[in-house]
């Protein structure tokens, strides 16, 4: 297991050693998952953004076990990480905004949201008109609210889960 590495950014210390707890909890609870399920894998914990993080990492050669835990599109992922959040919250008794990553999952696939809110982008500027993207989770429409606010331009969330989804809007 990786100690806690990340930027602390605006959290401020109390509020980083706050979510190192969160993150060691979280770890402690993934590794008795993968010994469980007998699987291998290194567990890294980091703050970002305000959030504690947490990933597990493939060693080498068992990258398709962990792919198990992703799921078809980060589906497992998504549960585990619901789960995991539950146990931080059922040892510190408060609600916890931990993210999940396994074997570089939602690394890789924040790399092509983003290019997928620069091309939604792009086609909100040359029409002056909003677009409407494809149904996302909450992990997927975050990654566009925030490339959207960088480019200058605003995004909204519309729809009911599952087919919740990302409206690109040009600047007000």
């Amino acid at each position: 297991m990786t100690t806690p590495t990340g930027a602390t950014g605006e959290a401020g210390t109390a509020s980083a050693s706050r979510l190192e707890e969160e993150g060691e909890i979280a770890a402690d609870y993934l590794e008795e998952l993968l010994d469980i399920a007998d699987l291998d894998g290194d567990i890294d914990i980091d703050v970002d953004h305000g959030r504690a993080a947490v990933e597990i990492v493939a060693e080498e050669g068992t990258e398709r076990a962990l792919r198990r835990l992703v799921g078809e599109d980060g589906e497992v992922l998504d549960a585990l990480q619901e789960l995991t959040r539950l146990a931080v919250q059922a040892k510190t008794g408060d609600r916890s905004r931990l993210m999940l990553d396994i074997a570089g999952y939602r690394a890789g696939r924040k790399v092509e949201l983003v290019k997928v809110a620069e091309e939604a982008i792009a086609r909100v500027r040359e029409s002056g008109t909003q677009v409407a993207l494809d149904p996302m989770n909450p992990f997927e429409r975050k990654v566009v609210h925030d490339a959207v606010a960088a480019a200058g331009l605003t995004s909204d969330s519309d729809g009911v889960e599952p087919s919740r989804f990302v409206v690109v809007k040009p600047a007000s």
